[in-house]
């Protein structure tokens, strides 16, 4: 009996080394276990990743938790009130700590042997131990936290990228006139995308399908989008003229109320990749809504009109996020699986809108429900066509660039996680 060749594995290393600039990476990139495993060590566990917004933990002993491939973390406010991040695991034989999304505690229980730990991570009960028992020495592993302007960031590495402060001092003054802080979530919509989370990104950098596949989205955007100015149709030169007025007007705003609103653009050659810049809305030049008017009645913080177009800021490897005058959405994604990610989009308006009263909730939600809906079916017929034999990567077209950016820091990162690793194991292997 003639025994089937063994299947050879993938050179990920290879892979890698060999990615063609301004060309879609190869299928394994998007379809291999082996690189789900490597994205996850490489990107999700070595980068800072946005989790959450403060308003999602408003007060003390509120909490939600991240899954990251193996890890699990809690995000929590303490009792002092600062947000806080633990790994999910007990620090006695190991036990998940909390099993739900979201919620509030008292003290974190774990339901095994009842060791409980204050929001800050202290151990403050183990029932009976030995008498020479160091309660100090058992507090929850604690994992890397900062927050800007009411964004929570983690970061699982022992030694985070040292480049966050750059980061933040960048986007602080374009978001923290916002006063997220001051926010509540109207809304939470979970969305599980048949595709791998770098489809999901590379979608999500690309207006090339938006005239074609988000009616909703592009209601408030300008018809001239993605023209450079010398090639404007005739027949657009009107709406070329309502675009220039309306970004004259919203300049104006912005300096009246403090607010930035130039492009600041760093996605390469950095840990941190990313771009926050101010940019005028069509219609009343308000929200993203249908009509381009104000979904939320109350003004977040004290910005004093409602037409400050949108705010808007990418992070790599795993955000996008709007702030309008009247309300924020925040998008975040999680892989879960080389062809499975998670995305969460949450809505946040001013603490004292009410709903029924200074906001509807269909009309605040709408244009992201319906965009959401769209791209995740881009992103499933986009998972099938890479997961094809005949599947060869194309070139980037022109307004592309992003996605070119993109793909370059994360072969970047994948070159500087395999780096740190040859350089531990050396150094492991001369100890020896």
């Amino acid at each position: 009996m003639t025994m089937a060749p063994e299947k050879q594995g993938i050179d990920l290393d290879a892979l890698i080394d060999d990615r063609r600039p301004g060309y879609c990476l190869e299928a394994p990139f998007y379809t291999s276990q082996e690189f789900f495993e490597r994205d996850v060590e490489a990107i999700f566990a070595s980068s800072w990743i946005f989790v959450a917004s403060s308003a999602e933990v408003p007060e003390p002993g509120d909490f939600v938790t991240v899954e990251i491939g193996s890890y699990s973390v809690i995000v929590i406010r303490d009792d002092e009130g600062r947000i806080r991040a633990h790994h999910n695991v007990c620090r006695h034989r190991g036990t998940r700590l909390l099993g739900e999304a979201t919620g509030s505690v008292g003290n974190i229980v774990c339901s095994y042997h009842q060791w409980t730990y204050t929001p800050a991570g202290e151990l403050i009960s183990a029932g009976v131990q030995a008498p020479d028992f160091d309660k100090t020495c058992f507090t929850l592993r604690s994992v890397n936290v900062r927050v800007v302007a009411g964004l929570v960031f983690i970061c699982l590495a022992a030694h985070p990228p040292e480049d966050f402060d750059d980061f933040a001092e960048a986007i602080e003054p374009y978001l923290a006139p916002h006063a997220i802080d001051q926010a509540t979530v109207a809304a939470q919509v979970d969305l599980v995308e048949d595709a791998n989370w770098k489809l999901v990104m590379e979608n999500n950098r690309e207006c090339y399908h938006c005239e074609a596949g988000h009616p909703e989205l592009t209601c408030t955007f300008f018809p001239t989008y993605g023209y450079e100015p010398e090639e404007i149709p005739k027949r657009l030169l009107p709406a070329y003229q309502r675009y220039l007025d309306a970004e004259e007007a919203l300049h104006e705003n912005c300096r009246r109320n403090g607010l930035p609103y130039a492009l600041v653009e760093e996605l390469s050659g950095r840990p941190t990749g990313f771009r926050i810049e101010r940019a005028a809305l069509d219609g009343k030049g308000e929200s993203y809504t249908m009509d381009g008017g104000a979904a939320s009645a109350k003004l977040l913080g004290d910005l004093d009109t409602f037409v400050l177009g949108r705010a808007s800021l990418h992070v790599q490897p795993n955000m996008w996020f709007h702030a309008m005058g009247d309300h924020v959405v925040t998008f975040s994604l999680v892989p879960l699986g080389p062809g499975k990610t998670l995305v969460r989009t949450t809505w946040l308006v001013d603490a004292k809108a009410q709903e029924g009263v200074d906001y509807d909730l269909d009309h605040l939600t709408t244009v992201w429900i319906k965009t959401n809906e769209q791209d995740a079916q881009f992103c499933e017929r986009g998972q099938l066509g890479v997961s094809s034999p005949a599947y060869v990567p194309g070139p980037y077209a022109p307004t592309e660039e992003h996605l070119e950016e993109f793909c370059t820091w994360y072969i970047e990162r994948l070159k500087a996680h395999r780096e740190k690793t040859a350089v531990r194991a050396s150094s492991q292997s001369s100890v020896r």
